[in-house]
């Protein structure tokens, strides 16, 4: 996601749509917006828009929310306990994935956003 670059602190770095086809969402994202794209195994595939990446995740629901929209920090424990005070809710914990660590949360509407982190 990113990585070799200097990534501006808790800014939108990344978004994921979950998706039932990849297939198909790279041929209309391919096709509509010229997007490209790097297949990660049969459930994950980033695309690059150009300026931003984001990855279609075939492995949660769909759901009317839209994509999950991810943001970066060097310091996931000081973002999540930033998160917290301010009033935001854990929804998944600190976890490693091939690419970094990250966690999910909800704002309180109830929008659940994710931070990552490279370490």
């Amino acid at each position: 996601m990113n990585s070799g670059q200097s990534i501006p602190e808790r800014t939108i770095n990344y978004i994921e749509f979950n998706v039932t086809d990849i297939s198909r969402a790279k041929d209309f994202y391919g096709q509509a917006f010229d997007w490209t794209f790097t297949d990660f195994g049969p459930d994950y595939c980033e695309f690059n828009d150009g300026h931003m990446k984001g990855g279609f995740d075939t492995t949660g629901p769909v759901t009317s929310g839209g994509p999950l929209v991810v943001l970066y920090s060097a310091d996931l424990e000081d973002t999540r306990a930033r998160i917290e005070k301010a009033g935001g809710l854990i929804c998944k914990q600190i976890f490693e994935f091939p690419g970094g660590r990250r966690f999910h949360f909800t704002d309180p509407e109830g929008y659940e956003l994710a931070v990552w982190s490279l370490s």
